[in-house]
């Protein structure tokens, strides 16, 4: 036993817990927890004293995130090796290949596409064949259950053109578009930047904004020019967007979208990320994008914000029925 006190805090949830004591979870907010204590708890009680966690929830948007912060506290103080699987709606808990415990949403799940593969692990396709973005989307998706491929993985798939004229247009072009010709679910994100001087400019042309096939290079090069005139850095203020589009055959499509602010530098830093990320200083910090870690990026940028609001309505639409 240890007298660590363990935290989680995002912008739906926050819990604190222990270890040791024994006092299950309780909640300072108005919300229904729903939590599966009993059935889950027998998994892990200690047969004097009960079930060894204690975890007050002061904030509260997400059983999934609930179960992973009790079940970390978990393995690393009593050694075990329990995963939180997202599956159709359900949550799984999974130990070293053996199914522990099934939760089950209220409205149930959908008996064909839960059992429709012998996998445990659900495949996810991001529709871009930029590995700098599959990995980023690997390291989120990977912590939550799933294998996740890209369109390199299918190469006779043919590209679909972005001629939509917002970033959600352009990603439900894409995602549902490959959705039908596969049958998976995929996820598809249209992300740019958005420079205020210059009106939202290079927006939905940020991966084209110094011509088709233009390289990062040229497109840095080319937005240094169009801010030459601009010097204060307060008047360069921007925002990285994500709009992220997950599509299944016969389902309605799932959209999401997020802003990460800060501003466009005068010149690059840092060796990190892809895009745009050598100039877009962020938020007040001073530090560029590509300056971060790829874990402190997933934790802070548009993507990662996006995937945090997809994560909370995910599980709901994973369990509704097709069309």
């Amino acid at each position: 036993m240890t007298n660590k006190i363990y935290e989680y805090k995002d912008g739906q949830d926050w819990y604190v817990g222990s270890y040791g004591i024994f006092g299950g979870v309780r909640t300072l907010t108005d919300d229904d927890l729903d939590f599966p204590l009993l059935e889950f708890a027998q998994r892990f009680r200690d047969e004097d004293r009960g079930f060894p966690v204690s975890v007050t929830v002061l904030r509260y948007g997400s059983l999934y995130r609930l179960l992973s912060f009790v079940v970390d506290i978990l393995n690393q103080e009593m050694g075990r090796n329990v995963e939180v699987i997202q599956r159709q709606g359900a949550l799984l808990l999974v130990e070293n290949g053996q199914l522990l415990h099934v939760e089950l949403p209220k409205e149930g799940v959908n008996v064909h596409d839960f059992f429709e593969t012998s996998k445990v692990r659900e495949t996810l396709l991001i529709a871009t064949r930029n590995e700098g973005k599959t990995k980023e989307f690997r390291a989120i998706f990977d912590k939550l259950g799933y294998d996740v491929e890209n369109l390199n993985d299918y190469p006779d798939l043919p590209e679909v053109a972005e001629t939509g004229m917002t970033f959600e247009e352009n990603a439900r072009l894409k995602a549902e578009t490959i959705s039908q010709l596969t049958g998976k679910m995929v996820l598809a994100d249209d992300s740019g930047l958005k420079v205020d001087v210059l009106g939202g400019l290079p927006g939905v042309w940020s991966a084209r904004f110094a011509g088709v096939g233009a390289t990062d290079r040229e497109n840095n090069a080319k937005l240094l020019h169009e801010l030459a005139m601009v010097f204060e850095l307060k008047d360069r203020s921007a925002q990285f967007h994500t709009t992220l589009v997950v599509a299944s055959p016969n389902k309605e499509s799932l959209v999401v979208e997020a802003d990460w602010p800060g501003y466009i530098n005068f010149e690059p830093k840092g060796e990190n990320g892809f895009g745009y990320d050598p100039l877009f200083l962020v938020g007040e910090t001073g530090k560029s994008s590509a300056e971060l870690t790829l874990e402190e990026k997933n934790s802070q940028s548009h993507r990662a914000l996006a995937v945090k609001k997809l994560l909370e309505v995910f599980p709901s639409w994973q369990s509704k029925p097709s069309l």
